[in-house]
């Protein structure tokens, strides 16, 4: 009968999953897996088509707000004349190509501004029913896409009026870098705004005319696809936003010329997010796409698919070498006790055991001599004087350390030598460009973000009565629960004392921030140091009244969270002296950077060229390792913009999926697989043979020292289980043996006492 348990199945599988190994790694160490254009390229363009996303999507619902909240700081107070609310509200947000305000009763216009507005649009469904009100996008004719934001301005005894404001869904304003260029596409493939292309008329060539045709072309191919990818509710996405974006987003490939690939990164502005589910950017079926023509990457030679065939051809002889030793070893030796006990069971004992050399098979087959001669003839002591077999420690043990060592020749050399990278690896450009370019889109969301807490502290103040403290506590109360950027709003006088607040305790006196006291004095300050957080606040002073400031203290952790953003390492907000105000991880008050190079980058980038400070990006080659940092200070217009603040990144280049370090991952794998190998199978030999055959040689042993007592019964159906059933008939032979020989020396004395 066919034995199908033992040693034979671990070696079988040892072989397959050594040549399953093999024809990996020929794969993986080869040219296979290196695409044309790196995974952390597309990721890239992935990354930057999200912040594209997050910006539009928070630039429409700021216009939503602003406009709501503009609304209601103008129905809290007088009735103010049409013009004077255009004025207004054009005074305090420059954000609407075009307003108006109608007389709802008669459709009559009453004060418009900007860009004209058309009202053919407007009709009972607009300002009636469950979508009332609700932003739209509006065509003109001119054929450009505009979105109209509504709201009713209601004063008592006063006819409604309907203020009515417009804006582009242009492109976000951001940093594109070289090449690049965006665009916003409906979910019907259409695309509304470009940015990025440049002038054909600019151009001194007819290629590279010819190029920006082809790119525009690409550009709208590419968005029609995109636009059919993210038509998927993003919570229901099987593929939803990788690396933490809510919505739905991905890369494309499109053609090549002159040697570059169109590729495209896109994200939806919808999102799976609660709370982002009700933004009205969200609803709005928006997609952007950034487009970057990238350089194809040289297909890999001929050398690095027979190194991959090399290494796997390694693993195929080692393999072969530690199988072979496992059966001449183990398996060989087994099988010959599995034939003598069989043989001695069954009642042959014309010849001597054939005794294996050493280990734990030594021992069984000299036990098996001893029961042999037993049979025969001879007592338990005379078989005691022919020898027994060495009792070494280790037995089999020995060959399956040979073998784990032959295994490991393989396995520590291909996961910890084989491709090693240092800090001579190569990093596309593009990749440095990118990390520069997106560090100053944070850094301008960081700038608009507090800008926007200036403007909204510039619009609270208006409603601000002096001489009621109670309405006036009661107007920060709401305006708090609104605005969760703060973390508490207090109006001070000209000396610096407390008249009203709601919130938390103010941290830091308004006339002790930076420059107070200074014609001038920056209406965005930040103090605290000494303390466990920085203090950043923000000032709008209260319409007539000299002297008097409405101040709202901006949470770090607002400000933390505008940092982070998946592929872009750690994010850190810096004063002048670069000192940290704000970290996408964890950071102490006011620490200094955690390297000199970081601290010398954010010095160069505050140093103004032409109209101002530039950002800056580079490779910081220390060590074996390779860092890619940017640092982006703050620049552009707003209250903000002038106190000197810099954002800056860095991240290990570790971290990219670029060919170097993608072939070192995948050598640590194919090694980590060989340990794995290793493991399961010396693992499953040692558990149903090596320490089941040292358990039967010590039976094996006591019983051929004379213990028949000790029944044997085997726990396996394999070569040792079937030596034991053997042992376990001898041992009933003999037992047999033994009581007949008992019976036949006592049946002389039973005759004696008879007579």
């Amino acid at each position: 009968m066919p034995l199908l348990g033992g040693i034979r199945p671990p070696i079988a599988l040892l072989c397959l999953l050594i040549l399953a190994l093999a024809a990996l790694t020929a794969k993986v160490l080869g040219p296979a897996g290196e695409p044309a254009v790196p995974k952390a390229v597309l990721n890239s363009q992935q990354y930057f088509a999200q912040d594209g996303a997050i910006a539009l999507r928070a630039s429409i619902d700021e216009r939503v707000t602003d406009l709501n909240r503009m609304a209601d700081a103008l129905k809290a107070g007088e009735p103010t004349d049409p013009e004077r609310v255009l004025s207004d509200l054009s005074r305090t947000y420059q954000k609407w190509t075009g307003t108006t305000v109608l007389d709802l009763e008669s459709g009559a216009v009453l004060a418009a501004r900007g860009e004209s507005i058309p009202l053919a649009w407007l009709d009972r469904d607009v300002l009636t029913g469950e979508n009332a009100l609700k932003p739209r996008m509006v065509r003109l004719k001119t054929g450009d896409v505009r979105l109209m934001t509504m709201v009713v301005l209601d004063w008592k005894d006063r006819p409604q009026q309907l203020l009515i404001a417009s804006n582009s869904l242009a492109v976000p304003p951001l940093n594109l870098g070289v090449d690049r260029s965006m665009a916003v596409v409906t979910r019907d493939g259409e695309v509304l705004a470009t940015a990025g292309f440049a002038q054909a008329e600019a151009l001194t060539s007819d290629t590279a005319r010819e190029e920006l045709d082809h790119l525009r072309k690409q550009m709208t191919r590419l968005a029609d696809r995109a636009a059919k990818e993210t038509e998927q509710d993003p919570i229901s996405a099987r593929e939803p936003g990788s690396r933490g974006y809510p919505g739905v987003s991905g890369t494309l490939l499109g053609d090549t010329y002159n040697g570059r690939i169109a590729t495209v990164g896109y994200a939806s502005l919808a999102s799976s997010d609660p709370e982002q589910r009700q933004s009205v950017g969200a609803g709005l079926g928006l997609t952007v796409v950034a487009l970057l023509p990238v350089v194809q990457e040289k297909a890999v030679g001929q050398e690095r698919e027979l190194y991959g065939l090399v290494v796997a051809g390694v693993l195929v002889v080692f393999g072969l070498l530690a199988a072979a030793l496992l059966w001449m070893a183990v398996q060989r030796p087994l099988l010959a006790l599995f034939l003598e006990s069989r043989r001695l069971a069954r009642g042959d004992l014309t010849r001597p055991v054939a005794v294996p050399r050493w280990g734990e098979a030594a021992r069984i087959g000299a036990a098996l001599e001893r029961l042999r001669t037993q049979l025969s003839g001879g007592g338990a002591e005379t078989s005691a004087k022919d020898g027994r077999g060495r009792r070494g420690r280790l037995g089999l043990r020995v060959p399956l350390a040979l073998t784990a060592v032959l295994l490991l020749l393989w396995c520590v050399p291909v996961g910890l030598l084989l491709n090693r990278t240092d800090a001579s690896v190569s990093v596309p450009s593009t990749m440095v460009n990118d990390q520069r370019d997106r560090t100053d889109l944070v850094a301008d969301r960081v700038r608009r973000a507090l800008n926007e807490a200036q403007a909204d502290l510039a619009s609270i103040s208006r409603l601000i009565d002096a001489d009621d403290p109670d309405a006036t506590t009661g107007v920060l109360d709401d305006a708090l629960r609104k605005h969760t950027r703060y973390g508490s709003l207090y109006v001070v006088d000209e000396g610096g004392d407390v008249l009203a607040r709601a919130g938390a305790e103010p941290n830091a006196d308004w006339s002790t921030g930076e420059e107070a006291g200074e014609a001038g004095a920056s209406l965005v300050r930040v103090a605290g140091e000494g303390g466990k957080k920085p203090v950043i606040q923000a000032g709008a002073a209260v319409p007539d009244k000299k002297g008097m400031t409405l101040v709202g203290e901006v949470r770090v952790e607002f400000l933390n969270s505008l940092l982070n953003r998946p592929g872009l390492g750690e994010v850190r907000v810096v004063d002048t002296k670069a000192r940290t105000i704000a970290a996408s991880d964890g950071f102490l008050a006011f620490e200094g950077l955690p390297r000199d190079s970081l601290t010398d980058l954010v010095r160069a980038g505050g140093v103004r060229v032409g109209a101002g400070p530039v950002e800056n990006g580079l490779l910081i080659r220390e060590g074996r390792s390779v860092t890619v940092a940017a640092a982006a200070p703050f620049s552009g217009g707003g209250v903000a913009a002038d106190i000197g603040w810099t954002v800056v990144s860095w991240q290990n280049a570790k971290h990219f999926e670029i060919a170097p370090y993608e072939r070192e991952d995948r050598s640590v794998l194919a090694g980590m697989l060989g340990l794995a190998l290793i493991v399961v199978c010396l693992g499953w030999i040692h558990l149903v043979v090596v320490r089941p055959l040292r358990a039967l040689a010590a039976s094996a042993e006591k019983l051929a020292d004379g213990d028949l007592k000790t029944v044997l019964y085997p726990r396996y159906h394999d070569e040792v289980g079937a030596v034991v059933r053997s042992l376990e008939l001898v041992r009933q032979q003999l037992q047999a043996r033994r009581q007949n020989q008992a019976r036949r020396s006592a049946e002389p004395r039973l005759g004696a006492g008879g007579r």
